[in-house]
């Protein structure tokens, strides 16, 4: 199985990198990237883990981009995860994501909720590596008693429309394209059915998009059939994964829930060697 879309304790995931690859390889993944937001934090570890459990480990991330308001989530692979550049733009990611959840905690304290900001972004000033996220904020909602569970924290306060949500200020798809190429990667464009906008999709082919993540653990049967199609008609190499964090009320299934068949894991690579080969040529032409 080729899981190409999990999260660890470096961003909103639940699991460890070592804990992750151990359910990993007890589900039988034998392929697997880890895909934490605007983090490569967890790297080094995963690659360890996965290297001591006999898994191919594919280094990849997901970043936050924004249009017209609204997330972009784009999925890169095969990246340098210790690129300076790379590094530097991915800390300018992290502290607008802390910024981003302590509006988000004010406008609970309007309506009545407090919450410790202190403690909720505590591990994201302490390890700088960290990417914070709305779901630390869901999951203190729910250990103060203000929700069920950490979906309905997002369908009542944090989902975008509802009464604590901040829009992200970010960067915007062509730019995260552009970053994850410069760190030696491919990026493609994470569940498209849940972004729900295919026609931004050509834009983003002509700004650099390299690949579609057709399969995933909230498309339905006809979302994989419709974006496997796109992907023909703009020759784009295609990914997938269970986008696994270890939460309940998030995930569907376990890694490797959702696995990208393997000829469709050779394409990207040879996408990925295709884009590595252009751009050594570009960098050594006169």
């Amino acid at each position: 199985m080729i899981d190409l879309h999990t999260h660890t304790t470096a961003s909103d995931g639940r699991c460890t990198p070592a804990e992750l690859v151990s359910r990993a390889a007890a589900a039988g993944v034998d392929v697997l990237s880890v895909t934490d937001h605007d983090t490569t934090g967890a790297a080094a570890a995963a690659a360890a883990a996965c290297a001591s459990a006999g898994i191919e480990f594919v280094p990849g991330i997901e970043i936050t981009a924004v249009v017209d308001g609204r997330d972009v989530h784009v999925l890169g692979y095969f990246i340098d995860p210790d690129s300076a550049s790379l590094g530097a733009f991915l800390e300018q990611q992290r502290q607008r994501r802390i910024e981003r959840m302590r509006q988000m905690i004010e406008r609970l304290q309007t309506m009545g909720i407090v919450l410790d900001a202190e403690a909720i972004l505590r591990p994201g000033r302490e390890d700088v590596a960290k990417a914070a996220g709305r779901p630390w904020i869901a999951r203190a909602l729910v250990a103060a008693g203000h929700v069920a569970n950490t979906k309905e924290a997002f369908d009542r306060f944090l989902a975008m429309g509802k009464s604590a949500f901040v829009a992200r200020i970010g960067p915007t798809p062509v730019e995260v394209f552009a970053r994850i190429h410069a760190s030696d990667g491919v990026a493609s464009l994470a569940h498209p059915g849940l972004l729900a906008h295919d026609e931004l999709i050509p834009g983003f082919v002509r700004g650099g998009l390299d690949a579609l993540e057709a399969h995933h653990s909230k498309h339905t049967p006809d979302d994989t059939s419709r974006y496997l199609a796109i992907a023909r008609q703009y020759d784009l190499a295609v990914t997938g994964g269970s986008d696994y964090h270890a939460e309940p009320s998030h995930d569907v299934g376990g890694p490797g829930y959702v696995s990208l068949p393997r000829e469709a894991f050779q394409a990207l690579k040879d996408r990925w060697a295709a884009r590595r080969a252009t751009a050594s040529g570009d960098a050594t032409s006169s």
